[in-house]
């Protein structure tokens, strides 16, 4: 089963600074990593009147890009489902998610002093780890921004 860990916390709590450092510790011990960023908006992610949008206007169910070292995927599903994305990761020891807070994979959650003082996952039975500057106390490992290492450590440990 291909394992997956969901960065969550709020909005500006540093959700992406942690993965882009996370990703290259987990690479440079030798782990494929994927990510997944989940979001409620509707990202365009073609520009309006190029061909592939062009495609999607037209109806297309699925639109791939692809341009030397690079391919994308649009596609209608709107079932929203973490779980019906991960077949599309055959070639990856880990997912790292990035939101999916109310999701059924574990979490590690940001709690960043200058947006809030609480966890709100801490009730959670899949919250596995806290990144945070805030003093309280949790049932589950807490580290700070820069403790990317020990963290990665914690991952490895846990999932591969």
């Amino acid at each position: 089963m291909l394992p997956v860990v969901s960065i969550v916390g709020r909005s500006q709590s540093g959700k992406t600074t942690l993965i882009e450092k996370l990703i290259p510790e987990l690479k440079k011990r030798g782990y494929a990593v994927g990510t997944i960023k989940h979001s409620h908006h509707n990202p365009d992610l073609d520009r309006s009147g190029k061909d592939s949008s062009r495609h999607k206007a037209a109806g297309a169910d699925t639109v791939i890009f692809h341009s030397p070292g690079k391919i994308a995927m649009v596609r209608n599903d709107h079932s929203g489902d973490l779980d019906s994305l991960l077949g599309y990761f055959n070639d990856v020891d880990l997912v790292i998610t990035e939101g999916y807070k109310t999701g059924n994979k574990p979490k590690i959650e940001i709690v960043r002093s200058a947006r809030h003082s609480e966890p709100l996952l801490k009730d959670d039975t899949l919250l596995i780890a806290v990144v945070t500057d805030v003093d309280f106390q949790l049932s589950v490992p807490k580290f700070g921004f820069e403790d990317v290492v020990p963290l990665a450590d914690m991952i490895e440990e846990k999932f591969l």
